[in-house]
C-alpha cells in the first residue's frame, strides 16, 4: 500500500487522530494473520504431498512383492504394484469430481509407483527371506498413510464427517482390493480382517483433529498413529471382525 493510502486513512479530520491510528494498526495485524494462514496452508500442502508420495511408494512395493510371491512375470509384477499404489487415490478423486485424478495430472506418482515396483523386481530373489512381520508393518504404514491423505483431501473439498471417513477408508483399501482381485484371491478387506476398520478409525481421527483446530500436519499425524497402531495391535492379537463361516 502506498504512503498516500496510509495518509488518507489517518486524515479523517483533526479530531479523528485516534481513529486513524487504530485503523493504521489494524491492517498490519490482518496482514500478518493472512501471512501466517498462508504459510500454514503451504506447509499443509507440502505435508500432504510428501505423505501421499510415500504411501504410493510403500503400496507399490507391497503390491509388487505380492506379485513376486505369486509367481508373476516382470510385467505382471509391475502392473500389480502400479495398480495397488494408485487405484485408491484415483477412485477417491473420481468420487470427489477432481478430474483428471491427481495421479494423471503430474507424472510424479506414476514414476514413484513404477520405480518402487521395479525395485521389488530387482530384489525378487531376496523377498522369500523377508520376515512376514516386516511386510505386515509395511502394509500397515501404507494403509495409514493413504487413510489420512484420503481424509485430508475430502476435508479440502469441504466434505462432511461421514464422507471424510468413507473416502479416507476407500483410498486406503482400494489399492489392496484391486491387488487381491488381480491375484485371484478374496480381498483382505472382505475377509473379516481388522483392516478397513483401522483405516476408518484413522480417517475419523483426522476429521476430529481438524474440527479441534489442529493444523493439517498434526491432524494427519494423529490419524496415522491411530490407524497404524490399531492395525499392528490387531495383527499382534489376532483381532477379527465377526464372520459367517
Amino acid at each position: 500500500m502506498s504512503d498516500t493510502g496510509w495518509g488518507g486513512t489517518g486524515a479523517g479530520g483533526t479530531g479523528d487522530g485516534h481513529a486513524g491510528a487504530g485503523g493504521g494498526g489494524a491492517l498490519p495485524t490482518k496482514r500478518s494473520g493472512a501471512v501466517a494462514e498462508s504459510r500454514a496452508s503451504v506447509v499443509g500442502r507440502r505435508t500432504y504431498s510428501v505423505v501421499d508420495h510415500a504411501a504410493t511408494g510403500i503400496f507399490a512395493i507391497e503390491g509388487a512383492t505380492a506379485g513376486v510371491l505369486a509367481g508373476l512375470d516382470v510385467l505382471g509384477v509391475l502392473v500389480v504394484g502400479f495398480c495397488t499404489a494408485l487405484a485408491g487415490g484415483v477412485l477417491r478423486d473420481v468420487l470427489l469430481g477432481d478430474l483428471p485424478p491427481a495421479a494423471f495430472r503430474s507424472p510424479s506418482r506414476i514414476v514413484v509407483a513404477l520405480l518402487a515396483a521395479a525395485f521389488a523386481c530387482l530384489i525378487a530373489g531376496e523377498l522369500n527371506e523377508v520376515p512376514t512381520g516386516v511386510l505386515s508393518v509395511l502394509d500397515a504404514a501404507g494403509l495409514a498413510l493413504f487413510a489420512v491423505t484420503g481424509a485430508q483431501k475430502a476435508l479440502d473439498h469441504h466434505s462432511n464427517g461421514l464422507v471424510v471417513v468413507i473416502l479416507g477408508t476407500m483410498t486406503a483399501v482400494g489399492g489392496g482390493v484391486v491387488r487381491d482381485v488381480l491375484l485371484n484371491r478374496v480381498p483382505l478387506v472382505l475377509s473379516g480382517d481388522f483392516y478397513a476398520t483401522a483405516a476408518a478409525a484413522g480417517a475419523l481421527a483426522v476429521y476430529v483433529a481438524t474440527r479441534a483446530k489442529f493444523a493439517p500436519a498434526w491432524a494427519m499425524s494423529a490419524g496415522f498413529a491411530v490407524c497404524f497402531v490399531l492395525r499392528i495391535v490387531a495383527l499382534t492379537y489376532g483381532w477379527q471382525l465377526p464372520s459367517f463361516r
